[in-house]
């Protein structure tokens, strides 16, 4: 058969498009970066904020790293992953996704330039993998121990998360807070769903309260109920208080008044031996997850109970830490020594909404925090700065270390890991070379957003460093090259070692990409790079 007449050979479907070799490494780096550079303006004390206004036209305004790139609507895959390290940032820590999406962006830069002067990936990701094992050692080797009996230092890692939000006028008070509320519930493992956080608007942030004991968005169901209930037993029923429907159709024929009027009688008896037993075990306070009905509300108000329905099963939970109420799915069951106890349960009205306060509990497990503020994006932005200070607090005594922030533990890798370098032979020593350097984009990038030269900064802060103050970091409101800890700027160590090892991992996975092979779907972003009707550079 001559040349002239082969048929070329299609082994992916129409509409397949693929991105090969250097191409394909230069477009996910590319997507790395540009996401990297969307966040990077948010970073540290003086970062600016964002507003996201979705399809629906509503609108977030925001710095926190982790919201901005959900909010996003993310379509390039290379981009999504980066998006991930985020993810995982805020699952594992609660704080630090900007530093960590930043630090990737930067290795995905180096790697860039090693890649064009023909290192191959492999040697690369080599270098990486050193470069991080080493940063984690040098990270551990500089913390300092920290513990539950540590107030001053556990209030300056709440302070620190607080700092460049929203919130920042109030971090005193909210730092405390912070504090307060891990450690009523800190026990041998802490769990972020027992600090409960519930927004209302009105009054300003510095009105924000923390309660021992459980605010619930909820209103006594029946108008002649008490509203206050001291000395409160408690019942959490996950099961309704009403006449259960069929599992399959039915019909009732009734053909006599009198077998309606006996219909109605036998649906009120069930009713009355549901309220009877609660009664009989004593509790004085039902919150129930499911309906209640009238004729039950009416006969339980009879009995001086309050009542509250179709409470959420996460209040449920909380509520059961806060008392140590057993949930019950089977009213028949019901005791005494299921109930839980607080001092007191009664309804308040917070701006236009009532609220049911269950305050003054023996030894709470769970505890809630009223987040006040003068409009809807002030509440969220403070509870936003409340949930990292709550993450960091409990990340810093769940490891018991810590170490200083302001770009002076990023600083200090840099050095270090130059000189581990040297130990290196062959083209490794250039990778672990171009960590170092990505290393100091965090405080190039607080020197930045805070309107300094960075050039000048990072040369004074390399000066400090090689003099052998550790801790030397950059003071964004002066200017000035500081000693961090001393100024109260402290970090748990994980937020560090959390947000290298994520953005380390995220960059060997790209790198060892050279072949995208995207399906034919009309609606998906072309393998180019960037996706359909997005202008260049803004492959998101």
């Amino acid at each position: 058969m001559s040349k002239d007449n082969i048929q070329p050979i299609f082994i992916l479907p129409e509409g397949t498009q693929r991105t090969t070799g250097k191409s394909a490494q230069r477009n996910n780096i590319l997507a790395g970066k540009l996401i990297a550079e969307t966040v990077r303006t948010t970073l540290g004390p003086k970062g600016m904020d964002k507003m996201i206004v979705d399809s629906m036209g509503e609108v977030t305004v925001t710095n926190d790293g982790v919201t901005i790139l959900q909010e996003m609507q993310i379509e390039h895959p290379a981009a999504k992953m980066i998006v991930e390290v985020a993810k995982t940032q805020e699952e594992e820590i609660g704080d630090g996704t900007t530093t960590a999406v930043v630090l990737a962006g930067e290795l995905l830069k180096q790697a860039e330039e090693l890649l064009e002067q023909n290192i191959h990936p492999t040697v690369i990701v080599r270098g990486y993998r050193q470069a991080a094992e080493k940063a984690q050692q040098v990270l551990r080797k500089m913390a300092v121990d920290v513990s539950s009996s540590d107030d001053e230092i556990l209030k300056q890692i709440a302070s620190t998360a607080i700092c460049g939000k929203g919130a920042d006028s109030a971090k005193e008070k909210l730092s405390e807070l912070a504090v307060c509320a891990v450690k009523k519930v800190l026990e041998d493992e802490f769990d972020k769903d027992d600090i409960k956080l519930e927004k209302k608007t009105g009054g300003a942030i510095e009105d924000t309260e923390l309660i021992e004991g459980i605010v619930i968005e909820k209103e006594i169901v029946h108008p002649a109920m008490p509203r206050n209930v001291k000395n409160a037993k408690i019942a959490l029923i996950d099961s309704a208080l009403e006449i259960k429907n069929t599992e399959i159709d039915a019909k009732i024929s009734i053909t006599d008044p009198m077998q309606m009027q006996a219909f109605l009688e036998q649906e009120e008896k069930i009713l009355r031996v549901m309220v009877d037993k609660v009664v009989k075990s004593g509790a004085n306070v039902i919150f129930c997850q499911k309906g209640v009905d009238d004729l039950a509300q009416h006969f339980l108000a009879k009995k001086g109970i309050l009542v509250a329905r179709r409470v959420k099963q996460s209040d449920i939970k909380a509520i059961s830490r806060a008392t140590g109420a057993k949930i019950i799915t089977n009213l028949d069951d019901l005791n005494e020594k299921d109930l839980g106890k607080s001092g007191t349960v009664e309804e308040k009205k917070i701006g236009e909404e009532e609220m049911i306060f269950i305050t003054e509990c023996e030894n709470p497990k769970a505890v809630t925090v009223l987040l006040r503020g003068g409009t809807n994006h002030i509440v969220d932005e403070a509870k936003r700065a409340m949930t990292d200070a709550i993450g960091d607090v409990a990340a810093a005594l769940k490891i018991g270390k810590v170490v200083a922030g302001a770009g002076a533990p990023e600083t200090e890798l840099a050095k270090e890991l130059r000189e581990y370098s040297e130990t290196l032979s062959g083209r490794e020593q250039l990778a672990v070379q171009s960590f170092a350097k990505a290393m100091e984009i965090i405080p190039k990038t607080l020197a930045e957003n805070a309107g300094l030269d960075p050039i000048d900064i990072l040369t004074e802060l390399k000066s400090s460093h090689e003099k052998g103050q550790k801790w030397a970091g950059i003071d964004a409101f002066t200017g000035k090259i500081i000693d961090s800890w001393k100024q109260g700027i402290i970090e748990p160590l994980n937020i560090k070692t959390q947000a290298i090892s994520s953005a380390s991992e995220v960059t060997q996975m790209i790198l060892r990409i050279d072949d995208v092979i995207a399906g034919g779907k009309e609606s998906g972003p072309p393998m180019g790079g960037m996706p359909q009707g997005m202008p260049p550079g803004m492959g998101m």
